[in-house]
């Protein structure tokens, strides 16, 4: 059964990793995708993802667009809207991170990590706001992070991002609730991705793995099925939550 037959879905930041992982689960359940890139040297695995995920059936379309700039934002969700039709679920997946002390961090370094993480999140749903509320139904996803729900050393500027999107997601629930419109988050764990190539390296690995009580890293593919839950009707009373895939990391 396709829990998605016919939706148009929004991923940012979908060229690899979780946020490609996102993409292809939701069209396998029947949405049509539109997803976004940043850099010109993403641009090759965009198309390739886009020619993977017609193959599955549906219509999709890769942008390159910035999800941290606002006006960026607008062009974009009006160009969907254009092609597609409506929004029906928005996955803000768009984000970076920029590790260091923070007796060494730079005011550059904190300020991009916030308009990449935070404020992408903002300008992503400020706009599909509008075409759900028409609609009168709709499904907002922000990924956070465990991160940003219990801290880590050496993440301050990517903690305080991540924190800042449970605060928005709950506000935005309680905000459009009446108009049938949910919002949740998913706080990921340790997951094995191109950004996090470094947990499986070296001593510290051994070190990760002992704070997980389930014994493993994650896998993109896990983050996905947890997005398309939250997507589908299968959690049509579900809103304004942070659902933790983090191997019982959080307990």
């Amino acid at each position: 059964m396709k829990l998605l037959e016919g939706k148009v879905s929004i991923v940012t930041g979908a060229a690899r990793g979780i946020g490609a992982a996102i993409a292809l689960k939701l069209a396998e359940h029947g949405s049509h995708i539109a997803f976004t890139y940043i850099s010109d040297s993403s641009a090759e695995k965009a198309k390739a993802l886009e020619t993977q995920l017609k193959g599955l059936g549906v219509n999709a379309k890769a942008y390159q667009s910035n999800a941290g700039d606002f006006a960026s934002c607008e062009t974009f969700v009006n160009d969907v809207v254009k092609e597609f039709g409506t929004v029906d679920v928005c996955v803000n997946n768009a984000g970076i991170s920029k590790d260091n002390l923070l007796l060494r961090m730079s005011a550059e370094q904190w300020d991009e990590v916030m308009d990449i993480n935070l404020k992408s999140v903002f300008n992503m749903t400020k706009q599909v706001i509008r075409p759900m509320m028409k609609a009168k139904k709709g499904s907002i996803i922000n990924m956070s992070s465990i991160v940003g729900v219990r801290g880590n050393a050496g993440q301050s500027s990517y903690a305080a991002s991540k924190a800042g999107i449970i605060g928005f997601t709950k506000s935005v629930a309680l905000e459009l609730g009446s108009r049938n419109v949910r919002c949740n988050a998913i706080a990921p764990g340790f997951i094995e991705t191109d950004m996090t190539h470094y947990l499986k390296d070296g001593d510290g690995a051994t070190d990760f793995l002992k704070k997980i009580p389930l014994g493993r890293f994650g896998k993109a593919e896990e983050i996905a099925d947890t997005t398309l839950f939250l997507s589908s009707d299968m959690s049509s009373y579900i809103t304004g939550q942070v659902l933790s895939a983090c191997g019982g990391l959080n307990i």
